[in-house]
């Protein structure tokens, strides 16, 4: 089983892209959670100051949501990988690509490396 060395390098792509977006995607919902309590507070209108904190709450919840795809992915992948030696040192790969896609990521590929 080769397939994640062989597309190695689009899983270390999609891992670059989760890495800007877990960063990105959390930072931008909070800020705007921030602007919408600012805003209430500035109305001193206390219907939209408990709007503004639910809309704060749920963009919080959802940050630390997508901040932690990645160790979901990294989960499901240990309990897909535990099959076999050569399936899970596979799997690990792409775990490696998808969650730390500039460290133990492989993308050489040797079509020796698994016979």
């Amino acid at each position: 089983m080769d397939f994640c060395y062989k597309t190695a390098e689009v899983w270390q792509i999609i891992g670059y892209a989760f890495l800007v977006l877990k960063i990105v995607i959390p930072i931008i919902l909070v800020v705007l959670g921030i602007v919408d309590i600012g805003k209430a507070v500035l109305s001193s209108d206390e219907k939209l100051i408990k709007d503004g904190v639910m809309k704060l709450v749920k963009r919080v919840i959802a940050a630390v949501i997508i901040f932690f795809i990645p160790t979901v992915i990294n989960v499901l992948f240990q309990f897909i990988g535990g099959f076999s030696e050569s399936i899970r040192n596979d799997y690990d790969n792409c775990i490696d690509c998808l969650t730390s896609p500039n460290g133990n990521c492989d993308t050489s590929y040797d079509d020796n490396m698994f016979e």
